[in-house]
């Protein structure tokens, strides 16, 4: 998660973080981009759009920004000036390097009645004309059979600044560290170990993590990203391979004698969520980012892999005999990574990659793992679609998905392209390390099929485990604790794709079953039930792995309000 006006940076002045973002929290207060004509609008993007074609105006663009920023409230001045500088580069080469004309951009703000747009148009992947095989749903194991423990981290978000006893509740997008001042007398300061706030974690939460797993035995990890803190208004490049190479120094000597597969997430850059596709050269590049990856995770990885890792941050990688492993770069998906102005067509030829590599798989009768940061249903509408076709194509294949991102315990449910009905897949998304928003920390296990022949390697259950910060901080030596196993705390005998269709039938009859996940989607903090139009969004969020999808919830939208799914949306993207 993230400073809304920051992570809304997508185009024009919306990019210089001087407006917000349709649907953010700003647009709910009252302030809209519709408050502009579109005459004005056209005229303002039209002036700008001169202004920047010469580098001496983008300093006062950028001042101008900053003033807006402040009068608009969307952060304290000092945060304001701080972002606007730190993005005036990167977003301003991505506007100018697009084809964006200003009656685009106002036909994107304001409507299409303001004027057409087409950068974000429809595109397919190609699929090979081989005929898709015959799908054996899978089977519970015999008794006895093994079982592979897959340990999952994800959203770590250290902060290097974290202060015990500070302010959580300060006026920054982020707080409990330094510059978060005291809290007011009737408020304590944040915990040794976390704080259920606006905050992310201290070091030696995070130390304390590790050194707990140490003892425990896992086959795999999987973690997929988010490793510094959300203070994006004032990273540098300088901080963001720090906070790499600190977290990965850890992992390696806590969790070193297992292999570990990672993931890029969304905060690894800066500015936070600007990955430019491979063919953005220079200094833009994310080459700095991706080179020092290779660097400190070859330990774990074969050259192959580290080959297209070092291209654009994905790779593939064979785990064992009959199953492959397939690490994607989801911000080539993503709704805030800006540079996907300049070309959002299948960015970096990942998803056509992906599609050879399930082929082989398939041609090889190799099951594959897909893990990733950004879950699918939150990605751009086309990438999403072309997904989820990919996922039904090669459901025989895909044995299971891992992501994380949203901080919460979710998953989101695929189905049959053809009727919508047939459950084929499912997108597990774990919950974060990070406490960021009044959440405790937390790590998910994987239960999965194991190796033998003819196994399904897919997820047959998940354990939950949490530090609970109103325990924790008040100990030294704080414990990590169980939180509880999907098919105990549901009843279920597996996880199948099958079984989480049937888990959201279940939801939507028994209140009690569905309050009892509410909890647990929170990891055990939350003081508020989730009354109908809540419960509403949050089950059609389960069925959703294709972004912007109405027929997925075709059923429940005379209880459902655009604004209400608005919300849901908005609250899932805040990451």
């Amino acid at each position: 998660m993230a400073i809304r006006f920051i992570l809304s940076v997508s185009l024009g002045l919306w990019f210089l973080g001087i407006g917000p973002s349709p649907g953010s929290p700003a647009l709910s207060a009252g302030l809209s981009w519709r408050n502009l004509s579109c005459p004005a609008c056209r005229a303002l993007f039209t002036v700008l759009d001169i202004a920047l074609k010469f580098n001496s105006n983008v300093d006062e663009v950028a001042v101008v920004a900053s003033k807006l920023c402040v009068r608009l409230k969307l952060a304290p001045q000092d945060i304001c000036v701080q972002a606007i500088t730190l993005f005036k580069h990167d977003v301003i080469t991505a506007w100018t390097e697009s084809v964006l004309k200003p009656s685009e951009i106002c036909g994107l703000l304001l409507g299409i009645a303001c004027g057409h747009w087409d950068i974000y148009s429809d595109w397919n992947v190609t699929l090979p004309d081989t005929p898709k095989p015959p799908v054996t749903p899978p089977k519970p194991p015999s008794p006895g059979s093994p079982v592979t423990r897959v340990l999952f981290l994800t959203d770590i978000h250290w902060d290097k600044d974290y202060i015990p006893g500070t302010n959580p509740d300060c006026q920054d997008p982020l707080c409990c560290r330094k510059g978060s001042g005291l809290p007011p007398k009737h408020r304590k300061g944040a915990g040794k170990w976390g704080e259920y706030s606006k905050c992310d974690l201290p070091l030696h939460t995070i130390e304390n993590l590790l050194q707990h797993l140490q003892s425990e035995h896992f086959d795999l990890v999987y973690w997929t990203g988010d490793i510094p803190a959300h203070d994006v208004w004032h990273q540098t490049r300088k901080d963001q391979l720090r906070a790499l190479s600190t977290i990965t120094g850890l992992i390696r000597k806590n969790l070193g004698h297992i292999p570990v597969y990672p993931a890029v997430g969304n905060h690894e850059s800066t500015p936070v969520n600007s990955f430019p596709p491979p063919f953005i050269h220079g200094n833009e590049s994310s080459t700095w980012l991706y080179d020092a990856m290779v660097q400190l995770w070859k330990y774990w990885l074969p050259e192959e892999a580290q080959e297209t890792l070092r291209k654009a941050g994905f790779y593939t990688v064979k785990l064992k005999p009959g199953l492959r492993l397939v690490s994607l770069n989801m911000n080539f998906c993503s709704h805030e990574n800006f540079w996907l102005l300049v070309n959002s067509t299948d960015p970096a030829g990942q998803l056509q990659w992906l599609v050879s590599i399930l082929q082989e798989a398939e041609d090889s009768g190799d099951k594959v793992h897909i893990i990733g940061h950004i879950p699918p249903g939150l990605c751009m509408k086309v990438w999403s679609w072309n997904y989820y076709r990919i996922v039904n194509r090669y459901e025989g294949t895909i044995a299971a998905q891992f992501f994380g991102h949203t901080h919460v315990d979710e998953f989101e449910v695929f189905y049959d392209e053809e009727t919508l009905s047939r459950a084929v897949s499912v997108a597990f998304i774990a919950p974060s390390v990070t406490t960021y928003i009044n959440l405790n920390p937390g790590f998910r296990v994987y239960r999965i099929d194991g190796n033998y022949p003819e196994s399904s390697h897919a997820v047959l259950d998940h354990e939950t485990y949490i530090l609970n910060l109103t325990e924790a901080n008040e100990r030294d030596n704080p414990k990590w604790v169980f939180l509880y196993g999907l098919q105990e705390a549901y009843g279920i005998k597996t996880a199948f794709p099958v079984d989480m269709d049937n888990l959201i039938s279940h939801f939507l009859l028994d209140d009690r079953l569905f309050q009892r996940y509410w909890f647990l989607y929170h990891k055990g903090h939350t003081d508020q039930p989730c009354q109908q139009a809540c419960k509403t969004a949050t089950i059609c969020a389960l069925r959703t792995g294709r972004a912007g999808d109405p027929a997925l919830c075709k059923d429940l939208h005379n209880k459902l309000t655009y604004r209400e799914t608005q919300s849901l949306w908005r609250q899932r993207r805040m990451c």
